[in-house]
């Protein structure tokens, strides 16, 4: 059964919701042997694998929250990207995209049943921009 365009963007956003939230309901939204992608995590697979990247940012996340009125979706077959941007605090440093370096992203979802098959999650994992060395055209740029 393929899902329609208006029900992935809806399972997606609540993707969105329910992870910014840190609810565990999360996992439903994915299929059980779900591929998940990240940045510095890499390829790993099923439900808790998720779990196990969010477990990264343990001690250093203090709170994320996608914007959820500005994303944009964009569905192809199984397929759905979302761009957007989203705002935080780790460490003691907010930040928020568009108006810092971190924050601008690209989520690329596959569909299968009804639930998310796989997710891959593009941007920079440096939110906070402390990777200065790696500015190599400076700081001083719109984001």
């Amino acid at each position: 059964m393929s899902t329609s365009d208006q029900d992935k963007i809806r399972i997606a956003r609540d993707y969105f919701e329910k992870a910014d939230e840190g609810r565990v309901e999360v996992l439903e939204l994915l299929h059980e042997d779900a591929e998940i992608y990240f940045p510095k995590f890499g390829i790993a697979r099923g439900r808790e694998s998720l779990l196990q990247m969010v477990a990264g940012f343990s001690g250093s996340l203090e709170f994320i929250r996608h914007d959820y009125d500005t994303l944009t979706f964009i569905p192809s077959g199984d397929y759905l990207a979302v761009e957007g941007t989203s705002r935080g605090k780790m460490s003691g440093k907010s930040w928020e995209g568009g108006d810092t370096p971190g924050g601008r992203f690209c989520n690329v979802f596959r569909f299968r049943d009804g639930k998310i098959a796989s997710l891959h999650i593009y941007l920079d994992p440096d939110y906070t921009g402390e990777d200065v060395a790696r500015f190599r055209w400076g700081m001083t740029r719109s984001w």
